[in-house]
């Protein structure tokens, strides 16, 4: 695969990776995947992301609260996401969305989070990274209630089904693939990557989480997103080359803050 690829969602601040910092951006190099988009999931850890993506030209982040995050203790208004929203290494707010997997009891304050930060991405121009898990009606239902098609952005790690994909779709939303693609027992999954069109797509790791074959169950790393990108190429019946160039120049169509590095 010659044309370059994108990690449009990986964690470089966590410790899994951010240890291995220098030798994981040689891999990413020789693997040909040369941007990466690292994301914030707390307050608290914001300052690390935005120092991990200060550090090389090829490098942007995001800034926001994770769903089902609570250990900042507070809630973030759409005044203070929209201020760390200005740097220009900043170029999305998330990662947001719903997710009540892991929530038992009332959910309502992660929804006031979701709201608060569509509302902050509407105020500051800039497109959303979307998290839901077994909540797509809600995140889909809040989406269209506080106007996100104005700000855009990607369902990312997407594991639902091909209506929610459409559905996501028609607000003007990309939707990302990580390395549950490549897994055998994702036949469901396989079957919408195969009907989103690519110009509506974006590729990802999640890393640490989530490595694909041939790496699963080991620490995930940008690197290993062509492999996500070879599965898609596969499914779709594409060459590898055609998948880069269609998910790298989403990436850069929904990015607008992000520019390649020379």
């Amino acid at each position: 695969m010659r044309a370059m690829l994108v990690d449009s969602h990986c964690h470089l601040d966590f410790p899994e990776l951010r240890g291995d910092l220098p030798a994981l951006l040689a891999r990413m190099a020789a693997g040909g995947v040369t941007h990466a988009l690292t994301i914030s999931t707390t307050l608290a850890g914001f300052p690390g992301v935005l120092e991990v993506a200060r550090s090389q030209p090829h490098l942007w982040c995001t800034v926001g609260v994770h769903p089902d995050e609570r250990r900042d203790g507070r809630e973030a208004s759409v005044e203070e996401l929209v201020a760390l929203a200005a740097d220009p290494k900043v170029v999305a707010i998330g990662e947001t969305g719903l997710d009540y997997f892991r929530i038992e009891g009332d959910t309502g304050w992660q929804r006031e989070r979701f709201r608060t930060h569509i509302r902050a991405a509407r105020a500051c121009g800039k497109p959303l990274v979307i998290h839901t898990r077994e909540a797509a009606a809600d995140t889909l239902r809040i989406l269209g209630e506080e106007g996100a098609a104005e700000a855009g952005g990607v369902m990312h790690c997407f594991t639902e089904s091909l209506e929610v994909a459409e559905a996501a779709m028609r607000l003007g939303f990309y939707i990302s693939f990580s390395g549950i693609v490549t897994f055998k027992n994702a036949q469901a999954l396989k079957e919408v990557a195969r009907r989103v069109p690519l110009e509506r797509m974006l590729v990802e790791t999640d890393s640490p989480y989530l490595a694909p074959a041939p790496h699963r169950g080991r620490t995930n790393e940008p690197a290993y997103v062509r492999h996500v990108a070879e599965e898609i190429a596969r499914l779709k019946g594409v060459a590898p080359e055609a998948v880069a160039e269609a998910t790298t120049g989403n990436f850069f169509a929904l990015f607008r803050g992000a520019r390649p590095a020379g």
